[in-house]
């Protein structure tokens, strides 16, 4: 039986899995800074990059002997919902009506097809739960906020590509507006400047002109940093004001939470929460079911790859 491939791409690191249905059989991840990489680079050279890329995992992945029939890729930015080319990626500066699913198609002689990260793990997180009745709104914290809805067993992207941008909520409109942080989508105020891993590293950053990754701050607050602490509380915070108005818009009951940065959510969860009930309508108080995903890393791979062979 021929295998698929799910890639899940990320701003520091890409995730590449066969799979066999739901099964994964095989894993690689390499390490690459594309945030780094799109910023230093023209347009036309992070591109092919990006392409080499991607395209050495995969071949790395066939030469082991696995039989491929399709590839799917969970990309970071917004994907045009018919032409499935890169819009834009707000991280990954430079990339504008890219086609990445046809380049990497004519290299590699394979049937590619590319979604929204955040996309391609709320399906996998879909598929991972048994696919629940009313669908599913995930949110992934990872170098930026990404977010998924599955309703009717179907990813909605809305007719511009752009659905379930969460991490682009304005959650900050200070009295003046040159206090907010500057998004890379072009906005101020933006949740992910505040709930992302860069956002945590900026909050601390902010008080200490100490330059850490979310995982060394997330220890610090472990330890009693009150500057650590801090910063991830205004993360749960943010994270609560747009996920509850999310929730107040859709009133769907099941709501994931992966990415890297909710490895940390012991340091979230009562902020969060806090927050999220008091920012939701009475009537839906108590009722939405929160998870933190368990999926290892695994979600964003596998809905790639079962959105691969749905095409």
């Amino acid at each position: 039986m021929a295998s698929t491939i799910g890639i899940d791409v990320g701003g520091t690191n890409i995730r590449f899995g066969v799979f066999k249905e739901a099964q994964l059989m095989d894993e690689i991840r390499l390490e690459a800074n594309l945030c780094k990489l799109c910023a230093n680079l023209l347009p036309e050279h992070s591109s092919f990059e990006i392409m080499r890329i991607l395209s050495s995992g995969i071949i790395s992945l066939i030469e082991k002997g696995h039989t491929i029939q399709s590839v799917g890729i969970g990309f970071p930015g917004f994907i045009d919902p018919d032409s499935k080319k890169i819009i834009a990626s707000p991280n990954l500066p430079g990339l504008s009506y890219f086609n990445l699913a046809a380049e990497l198609s004519r290299i590699l002689g394979l049937p590619v097809t590319l979604e929204n990260d955040a996309n391609a793990a709320a399906y996998g997180e879909f598929i991972l739960a048994g696919k629940p009745h009313g669908g599913l709104i995930y949110a992934g914290l990872g170098t930026g906020v990404g977010g998924g809805l599955v309703l009717n067993d179907k990813i909605f992207t809305g007719q511009h590509g752009c659905a379930m941008e969460i991490g682009h909520i304005i959650v900050e409109r200070p009295a003046t507006e040159a206090s907010a942080r500057q998004c890379g989508c072009g906005n101020k105020g933006c949740m992910e400047q505040y709930a992302s891993a860069s956002g945590i590293a900026i909050s601390y950053f902010n008080k200490t002109q100490q330059n850490l990754t979310a995982a060394q701050i997330a220890k610090l607050a472990g330890e009693g940093d009150k500057y650590a602490i801090a910063a991830y509380l205004l993360s749960a915070s943010a994270l609560a004001q747009a996920l509850a108005s999310i929730t107040k818009v859709l009133d769907i009951k099941n709501l994931v939470i992966g990415g890297g940065v909710s490895g940390a959510w012991p340091l979230m969860k009562l902020a969060f929460m806090q927050r999220f009930e008091a920012d939701l309508i009475p009537v839906l108080r108590s009722t939405i079911q929160i998870k933190v995903s368990n999926a290892n890393d695994k979600a964003g791979m596998l809905g790639a790859a079962i959105l691969s062979t749905a095409e």
